[in-house]
């Protein structure tokens, strides 16, 4: 099948089935005498597995050991184990930062009751206070776990 056909099967838009492999998740597809990408029924199954671990947040690192016990599944699987742990806690971190995040931003809606003129809303007025403030900043929840993330719909 041509990439246009993988994409539409696997819901994937074809720019991020090429991101994917230069990035290695996926492998060279063989090609036509037109230069054509062909790819085999093994590169959709490997995209889904690909996507299915990105929909859970995984970083193309993990994706990228996960894949090894794929392609090696004899060896033994206490790393994958180690690896969704280690995940899970990355989660769980987020999670928390997010629920501060939240606290901050109701405290923050808090400072204006109204919809009056924008000169004394107490949300700007609180924004530009904290914006002086260098401890101000990095006070919130930020992604915690991985900086190698596919941009979006990947």
């Amino acid at each position: 099948m041509k990439i246009g056909d993988l994409a539409k099967a696997a819901n994937t838009p074809v720019e991020t089935i090429r991101y994917y492999e230069r990035e290695g998740l996926l492998p060279a597809p063989a090609r036509t005498e037109g230069n054509y990408r062909i790819y085999g029924e093994d590169h959709a199954q490997r995209l889904g597995f690909v996507r299915r671990c990105r929909s859970l947040d995984m970083t193309l690192d993990e994706i990228r050991s996960l894949l090894k016990f794929r392609d090696a599944p004899q060896e033994d699987c206490g790393e994958v184990n180690q690896l969704l742990d280690d995940h899970i806690g990355h989660v769980a971190a987020r999670i928390a930062e997010l629920r501060t995040l939240e606290k901050q931003l109701k405290a923050l809606r808090r400072q204006c009751g109204g919809a009056d003129s924008a000169q004394p809303c107490g949300i700007i007025q609180e924004l530009d206070a904290v914006a002086l403030e260098p401890e101000g900043f990095g006070q919130h929840a930020g992604h915690v776990h991985g900086a190698l993330h596919a941009p979006a719909r990947r």
